[in-house]
């Protein structure tokens, strides 16, 4: 069975940081690329960084240089470090996995998530 847990979030202001967790059961990191979505209220899901089977990045433009995306095989986790946060950077926060066996089980902004809240 697949469970994704985040954690991490919280309340900032403009210019802060959080560290974003996820653990993950029912697959190891080895057999999917991973990714960190977000949802804004009344906003679609984005996806916001990805870190493949073999160790490449990717980031959305906007959070480019601000946002790190890194795992840990032995715990069996991902994380996203943030920082120098802005206002638009608050939604809730997912994980997910991005091959399609276990993304149709878990799709990206399907699960609690997160919350991360940037004040001005």
């Amino acid at each position: 069975e697949l469970q994704l847990t985040e954690s991490g979030g919280g309340s900032v202001q403009t210019g802060g940081s959080l560290r974003l967790s996820c653990r993950i059961s029912g697959f190891t990191l080895d057999r999917s690329d991973m990714g960190w979505f977000r949802q804004a209220t009344g906003q679609p899901c984005e996806s916001v960084a990805t870190i493949r089977i073999n160790g490449s990045t990717d980031y959305r433009d906007s959070v480019k240089g601000r946002f790190t995306v890194s795992r840990d095989y032995a715990k069996n986790m991902i994380f996203l470090q943030m920082t120098n946060l802005k206002p638009e950077d608050t939604a809730v926060y997912t994980c997910a996995p991005r091959v399609s066996s276990f993304a149709t089980r878990w799709p990206a902004c399907w699960a609690q998530g997160t919350r991360v809240t940037v004040s001005a």
